[in-house]
């Protein structure tokens, strides 16, 4: 397999989660100004889908939704599978760094 696959699910990780942190932190500002919010499914499958690491951010460092058992859950679920993933590329690839 050629090691752009691997690079590719990085990137692509890594941009997901970024937008997925912003949501979180959109949500959050959001609840202190009693305003609109994001729908919790749509944050759970923004962490989901490639956004676990944006979502453990939003966790812990906007400390957003902090209190609900299951965005833990799904966040570090998410994260160990996305990790296992990449491992699996990884070993697959070979890569020569």
């Amino acid at each position: 397999m050629h090691p752009v696959i691997l690079y590719i699910y990085i990137i692509v990780w890594v941009f997901i989660s970024l937008i997925t942190y912003f949501l979180y932190a959109f949500d959050k500002y959001k609840a202190s100004k009693n305003q609109w919010r994001i729908k919790e499914k749509t944050l759970l499958i923004a962490s989901f889908l490639f956004g676990s690491i944006g979502g453990l951010m939003g966790l812990y460092i906007a400390r957003h939704k902090t209190k609900h058992w299951y965005f833990v859950v799904v966040n570090w679920v998410s994260f160990m599978i996305h990790l296992s993933v990449l491992i699996y590329l990884y070993t697959l690839v070979g890569v020569q760094l």
